[in-house]
């Protein structure tokens, strides 16, 4: 062991050049891992530290004790609380204070005029409590709101509108409301809790506004009085409830926020990039294992060598694996500092790009260490276990051959083993998604492609380097057919230097065809279902925004340019024990407005206990019409309700319908979605959206889009998801790309004589730096077109899953242009990746090279 330990020693101290690539793409690999975990671990630090700073002073919550979750949603809909019982509170025994909590949804206006967050993150809107203790915001400038109209924003909501203390603006609720901002508040000693926007108004205000009825609040907050513990309070408190309400703890009331956080955001942020950090080191795989296959080549004679001197099998094969230890454990050692940098970098530039990263020092757990060291190195061992078996069983008598063939390429094993996985897993996909749809087997078969394309490589590299290089042989005459013999030499290592390349693009690939699916099937939703001329909207990306007033559609219905229009409202209840979204709108007017596919029965008659449902969800429940479902609100009401149409789409119009005249004795705070309005015949689209806009203006300016623009507005969000996709990605493909280069320029020394001989006989420098480019480009184009292939192929799967997993249908798309940007971006940066090392075969000694063993 000793002497297999000085061997690898000694190799790393002569060929340290060999092995730059392999540390770079751990390094790289290791960096984004052990950043995103630390990260992930700051930012939840962050938020308990915040959120336990904002709420150190409330010992207990009154609330409803019943809460109703729709699917999607992490948290549910709770009914408010009487205001009558804080005097209830107040008496109990060792309650120092008890204040209502009146929470809502309101969005400030800036002072440019446009609605301030809403595009994810909530919009909140409350009452200000005066007990500081008990007001999670605290006050940092001005006062107070004492009068109507006036309210307290936080800090960070007023810098992103340019407001200040004394300015006039606009705060839906949905309803306009003209308000003056009188204070500036933080939250947790935050400017804000990250995206989220809070504006404070007094108790009456927002009682006015943001409940249905004077009265309601959304919970009771309770401060203990001296030595009185939160559990004993709660307990006490518990005794005097009356049924349905209950009290928690604050420290419960804390962790359920920062799980709401967690469950929201943190938990979907940080699986987000370690799904990348898996790809950028799946990536690094391919690329460390052609550098030590590479590497154990070059060595076939000095290991035969020593293999004659009395080396066994099992001590060259250490010797190997050695120098991978030292190379993974000095790069994955790299790798932790460099992802400590990142988590910093990435907690000064969150800021900057308006998400508050929560102050504090950097959260380094002993998990988020050791897992991206263990990671690195087990990912460095496993790439080099292969090659270093190959080089223990180099016989002796290789010593004496001139050089090794690469046969890789005819080996009619691998060509049957490959098209067996390939069979096998376009059986197992299609079967997923066609046959018997299940994510699953359509997992498992996307993942089997992806075998058959590593096993296929090299039989594959064969045909499509000649088939890619024809044209470079004729067009650049004996350089263009030198670069294409020489990629073709070694079909292993180009197939193995090109799958790096090939995972890189397949993933991008993959995310482009499903966003441009996504937007197809945005498209055919809209024109399908909405047969209206322009529609009014809320922010369609996430759950922000406060809503639109639900007296702006009949506002709409007045105006002379008016066919019909139509608000879609949202409600919550449980429909026979399960909780589901309600579309409480006009029946009459939204079957005239949407395209609601085959109806049974009739919408015309719904009255207040009515119910028209989608034929997916009556199949589900077993309903049909004339049948009872019973409805349970979130105010405790349980009503029977008919059944009296069953629709067929659902896309827009949601799976169950009822009217406001239903909805309204157990609403909360009331607002429309989206209101679609249809022309009179005769009326422009140009006349008829001004005369829209001109009143949908004294409802807060909301945005009016026709049908094309609404469509485009409602996939804004996949845009913003792919920019931060191909971001990712881009580091995956730069270690892609840095495999490419290292096997260049290990493929250079190997053929040094090669090249010394070449130059002897007449070529020149720039004809040789050119053989080395186009090689390089030919590697990258077979790595570019097998990854726009594969990730077709797993769009196409991924897709048919989830319309197989829904019950909406998704169309399929492929986009065009944005995939032969894709294919130029892969080829130019091949191009790149050989610019070193072709520069370093033109700068090769003739006469040296020429005496190179």
């Amino acid at each position: 062991m000793n002497a297999s330990l000085r061997l690898s020693v000694n190799s790393l101290r002569a060929h340290k050049r060999r092995f730059a690539g392999t540390f770079l793409a751990v390094f790289l690999g290791v960096a984004f891992l052990a950043g995103t975990l630390v990260m992930g671990d700051t930012l939840r630090a962050g938020f308990d530290t915040m959120f336990g700073n904002a709420t150190g002073g409330t010992d207990a919550v009154v609330r409803s004790a019943e809460a109703i979750t729709t699917p999607g949603e992490s948290q549910g809909v709770r009914e408010p609380v009487t205001t009558d019982l804080v005097r209830t509170v107040e008496q109990v025994p060792g309650v120092a204070a008890a204040v209502p909590d009146i929470q809502g949804a309101g969005q400030l206006v800036g002072a440019n005029g446009e609605p301030i967050g809403g595009q994810g993150p909530p919009t909140l809107a409350g009452n200000w409590i005066d007990d500081p203790k008990l007001n999670p915001y605290e006050l940092a400038e001005g006062r107070a709101p004492k009068r109507s109209g006036e309210v307290v924003v936080n800090r960070g909501t007023a810098e992103k509108g340019d407001l200040k203390i004394g300015d006039r603006t606009v705060l839906r609720t949905p309803d306009p409301v003209e308000v003056t901002v009188v204070g500036l508040a933080t939250f947790g000693g935050e400017d804000g809790m990250a995206q989220v926007t809070f504006t404070g108004m007094t108790l009456a205000d927002a009682e006015k506004y943001l409940t249905a009825r004077p009265g309601e609040a959304s919970s009771i907050q309770v401060r203990a009085g001296p030595g009185v513990g939160q559990r004993e309070l709660v307990d006490r408190l518990t005794r005097v409830l009356p049924r349905g309400v209950e009290a928690i703890t604050g420290q419960e009331s804390t962790e359920e926020n920062t799980d709401m956080i967690s469950s929201q955001f943190l938990s979907v942020f940080t699986t987000f990039l370690l799904v990348f950090s898996g790809v950028a080191l799946l990536v690094a795989t391919f690329s460390i294992h052609n550098t030590f296959a590479i590497v154990v080549a070059q060595r076939t004679r000095e290991n035969a060598l020593l293999r004659a001197l009395g080396a066994s099998r099992r001590q060259v094969t250490v010797s190997t694996l050695t120098e991978a230890s030292v190379v993974a454990g000095a790069a994955s050692g790299a790798g932790i500092a460099g992802g400590i940098g990142v988590a910093a970098g990435l907690q000064a530039l969150f800021p900057a790009i308006g998400f508050p990263f929560p102050e504090g020092d950097l959260v380094i757990s002993t998990v988020s260490m050791l897992l991206p060291l263990a990671v690195g190195v087990v990912v460095c061992l496993g790439s080099a276990l292969l090659p270093a078996v190959r080089a223990g069983r180099t016989a002796p008598l290789a010593a004496l051959r001139e050089t090794a063939v690469d046969q890789s390429g005819a080996s009619r094993v691998r060509a049957v083993i490959g098209a067996g996985l390939a069979a096998l897993a376009v059986s197992l996909t299609l079967t997923g998604v066609l046959v018997s749809p299940s994510l699953w087997l359509a997992a498992g078969g996307a993942v089997l492609a992806l075998v058959a394309f590593v096993v296929l490589g090299p039989v594959a590299s064969t045909t499509a380097v000649r088939v890619l290089g024809g044209p470079l042989a004729r067009l650049r005459g004996v350089t263009g057919s030198l670069a294409r013999r020489n990629a073709l030499r070694s079909p292993g290592r180009t197939a193995a230097t090109a799958s790096a390349l090939m995972i890189g693009v397949a993933v991008v690939s993959l995310f482009t065809v499903f966003g441009a699916s996504l937007k197809a099937t945005m498209d055919q939703t809209v024109s399908r279902s909405f047969a209206g001329d322009v529609a009014v909207s809320t922010p369609s990306f996430g759950a922000g925004g406060s809503g639109l007033s639900p007296r702006l559609a009949g506002a709409l219905q007045a105006l002379p340019e008016v066919d019909t229009a139509v608000g879609l409202g949202r409600g919550v209840a449980e429909v026979d024990g399960k909780g589901r979204a309600l579309t409480v709108t006009d029946p009459i007017a939204l079957e005239r407005t949407f395209d609601l596919g085959t109806v049974r029965g009739s919408l015309r008659g719904l009255g207040t206990d009515g119910i028209a449902i989608t034929r997916t969800e009556a199949e589900k429940q077993g309903l049909t019409t004339g049948d009872k479902a019973r409805l349970t609100f979130t105010d405790g009401e349980k009503d029977d309700f008919t059944v009296r149409a069953v629709y067929g789409r659902s896309e827009l119009a949601g799976d169950y319908v009822i009217t406001r005249a239903a909805w309204d004795p157990h609403r909360t705070q009331d607002s429309d979605t989206v209101v679609a309005v249809s022309f009179r015949d005769g009326v422009s689209t140009g006349a008829g959206k001004a005369a829209v806009e001109k009143v949908a203006a004294r409802y807060g300016h909301p945005e009016v889009q026709t049908r094309d623009e609404y469509a485009q507005s409602s996939a804004a969000g996949i845009d913003m998801m792919l920019s931060l996709v191909y971001a990712l990605l881009a580091l995956a493909v730069l270690i892609a790309l840095l495999g490419i280069a290292n096997t260049l320029t290990l493929a250079i020394h190997e053929r040094t004589r090669e090249l010394g001989l070449l130059r002897a006989v007449g070529q020149t420098r720039s004809q040789l730096r050119a053989m080395v480019r186009w090689e390089s480009v030919l590697v990258a184009a077979f790595g570019t077109i097998g990854g726009l292939t594969l990730g077709a192929f797993l769009g196409w799967v991924l897709v048919r899953a989830s319309d197989g997993t829904s019950d909406s249908t998704f169309a399929f798309a492929v986009p065009p242009l944005q995939l032969t940007v894709v294919a130029l971006v892969g080829l130019t940066a091949g191009a790149l990746a050989g610019l070193r090392p072709a520069r370093r075969a033109a700068r090769l000694d003739v006469l040296r090279a020429i005496a190179t063993e």
